[in-house]
């Protein structure tokens, strides 16, 4: 059944306890007309996940942490949800019959599994997992050509190119502009970035995010990895995708058509309405999220990206352009470097420069499988943390 016209859609969310999957079930509870919960997955989180499985009673809920099975027991068997565990329980929500729309949420690469299998499932997929495409787009292409399913963005800014390009000819588009807030270092004195603190890089100046996607904003890899995501989901090549510092974070893209057009939208920075319009595409309807007011005294802002300042952006526009497994490289390089800022091994330039030194030393190779990718993934992973220990070494 495709969904529309009003359909009460039955969801499935992978990644539930992350801080997506928690706005996503915030919106189910305050649209219960519009949507059903009827599967979650989480990783190890089983406290929160137990209280999910009481408010939201699906009919399937997994974790990845076998371990953690038992502190599910009681709220499953009150809610008469089934559990299901590890890897495989979590491919099995991605997969569950009679789903309308699966919410692909899970940070980094741990999702890109269940982001694949739900595709080769025929599913409609909100993505929230911009990694999944980063690593493994072009296999992800193939699954939706060849199994039926769909893709429809939850990142804020692919979310606003999705609905300016409603009705547009793709051959009419000159270019997609994706927007940034530039974190919160946009002024910070380059010299004085080596010292800053993760509880810096934490604070946000708009959005409210999980801590991996809070220090992409700040390293502005986060941009680069969706430059590769637009190039997948929109099919436009990367020197036809831009990116601009807009620090207001109201405009959150912008599409320039090939008479000269720009075509924008505008909202407040809630990220419960992407995930809305995701979850309920191709309906839009009233929910939670307040309506942009411009009666309010604004100003708009759009400010050329600071490349000293900025490095990553320069990086992922390099492993768009390498294709095969360079890009699955960037991003396992950068998830080793975001998580030692973070335990405070690696100062924060430091994470570009590993990331960097990664890519330089990787041979591409050609991606014709899943194991391609999570072969590149590993092998990064592992130089990654090598030259992390020859660091602490010296």
């Amino acid at each position: 059944m495709r969904p529309g016209n009003g359909t009460r859609r039955r969801v499935a969310v992978l990644g539930s306890t992350g801080s997506v999957g928690q706005q996503a079930l915030d919106l189910a509870e305050r649209l219960p007309e519009r949507f059903e919960i009827v599967a979650l997955a989480a990783g190890s989180n089983a406290a929160l996940l137990a209280d999910q499985i009481r408010r939201h009673r699906p009919r399937l809920a997994a974790i990845a942490d076998d371990s953690r099975r038992g502190e599910l027991e009681t709220a499953a068997r009150e809610a008469r949800c089934e559990i299901a565990c590890g890897e495989a329980g979590i491919l099995s929500v991605a997969g569950l019959e009679d789903v309308d729309v699966v919410l692909a949420a899970i940070v980094g690469a741990a999702g890109l599994k269940s982001t694949w299998h739900a595709l080769r499932q025929g599913r409609r997929v909100a993505l929230a997992n911009k990694e999944s495409l980063v690593m493994a787009g072009g296999l992800m292409r193939e699954a939706i050509a060849t199994r039926g399913g769909s893709l429809v963005p939850v990142d804020s800014e692919h979310s606003a190119l999705h609905q300016c390009l409603r009705g547009e000819r793709i051959e009419e588009v000159r270019r997609l502009i994706l927007t940034a807030s530039g974190g919160p270092f946009r002024t910070t004195p380059l010299e004085r970035l080596a010292a800053v603190t993760p509880e810096e890089a934490l604070r946000h100046p708009t959005w409210d995010m999980g801590k991996k996607v809070s220090i992409d904003s700040a390293t502005l890899m986060n941009k680069g990895l969706e430059v590769i995501e637009a190039h997948w989901l929109f099919g436009l090549p990367g020197d036809r995708i831009d990116v601009v510092i807009h620090p207001q974070s109201s405009v959150h893209s912008m599409v320039e058509m090939t008479d000269g057009s720009v075509i924008c939208q505008i909202g407040v920075p809630d990220m419960r309405a992407p995930i809305q319009y995701a979850l309920g595409f191709p309906d839009r309807f009233p929910g939670p999220v307040s309506p942009f007011d411009f009666q309010q005294p604004r100003s708009f802002e759009f400010l050329p990206v600071d490349r000293r300042r900025f490095p990553s952006l320069d990086l992922a526009y390099a492993a768009l352009r390498a294709g095969g497994t360079a890009p699955a490289v960037l991003n396992a390089a950068n998830e080793v470097a975001v998580g030692a800022f973070l335990d405070r091994r690696l100062e924060f330039p430091g994470i570009t420069r590993l990331v960097s030194e990664v890519l330089e030393r990787h041979e591409t190779r050609p991606v014709g499988s899943l194991d391609d990718v999570l072969e590149g993934d590993r092998a990064a992973r592992r130089r990654a943390e090598e030259i992390l220990s020859m660091q602490v070494r010296s």
